[in-house]
């Protein structure tokens, strides 16, 4: 969608705009921290047309929040150190209408307590070939990364599991939040993440857990190192949107 609607405005090809996002997530996973570089042939004097132009373009779910000139080398995908993802569960016996668009809903009883000790299981790096499910691009050469921090917080009937890592696989945290769930549930131990991991065999894990839903899912920032993010000299302010002007209506006196 951005893509498109910056080549609309550009009036450039693909090869040419060279458009590249930091995460591609699932049909159905949400982006409030999402990322994207593109370059062009030309320079722009500012950044606030085109950031009034592409929000103009896009449809009302999807919107552009800054636009930002960076430092040639960097690359939206590449030069990411680590990507926090939140996934929201709702833990009550009927489901909050207002809410069953960005939170999954599991009527069981979860067992907070036995969710949070087997988190502590995926911190670290582990080769996470049984969570990762195959895509169209193969599997991956090195299966391996590395999980900072996965915590999980309950607020009401709320749980929300916040998980910070250097990169993650297709569909690897709605596989991993699955199995969570099954621990939740008391249908299996903490430490049955350690087995699963240990097997490397995504066979294992499809036959405790089915993949997460999607709508639970959503990517919260994408980090980089702050130099890779400085302007180059020279380039136009970075633009967070602007409130619209309206010119003021002078009656004549009457």
């Amino acid at each position: 969608m951005v893509e498109n609607a910056l080549l609309k405005i550009t009036k450039l090809g693909r090869k040419d705009l060279h458009f590249v996002g930091a995460s591609r997530t699932d049909a159905g996973v949400h982006a409030w921290g999402q990322v994207a570089h593109f370059t062009t042939p030309f320079s722009f004097d500012q950044l606030e047309s085109l950031h009034a132009g592409l929000n103009g373009i896009l449809p009302h779910d999807i919107r552009v929040r800054e636009i930002s000139a960076v430092q040639p080398k960097f690359h939206a995908r590449y030069s990411a150190t680590k990507k926090t993802y939140h996934y929201k569960i709702y833990n009550g016996t009927i489901m909050d209408p207002f809410q069953h668009a960005y939170a999954y809903h599991c009527a069981h009883k979860l067992n907070v307590d036995a969710m949070r000790q087997a988190a502590e299981y995926f911190i670290g790096k582990h080769n996470f070939s049984a969570f990762i499910t195959m895509s169209r691009d193969g599997f991956p050469k090195d299966p391996r990364r590395e999980i900072f921090h996965f915590d999980v917080l309950k607020m009401d009937a709320n749980l929300q599991l916040e998980i910070e890592g250097s990169g993650f696989f297709y569909k690897q945290i709605r596989n991993m939040v699955a199995l969570l769930l099954e621990i939740g549930k008391e249908a299996l131990p903490p430490d049955i993440i350690l087995d699963v991991l240990a097997s490397c065999d995504r066979r294992r894990l499809a036959k405790l857990a089915c993949v997460a839903q999607p709508q639970g899912l959503c990517l919260i920032s994408v980090s980089y190192v702050a130099t890779d993010l400085e302007p180059p000299p020279g380039s136009p302010k970075s633009c967070f949107g602007r409130h619209p002007q309206i010119n003021k209506c002078i009656l004549p006196y009457y």
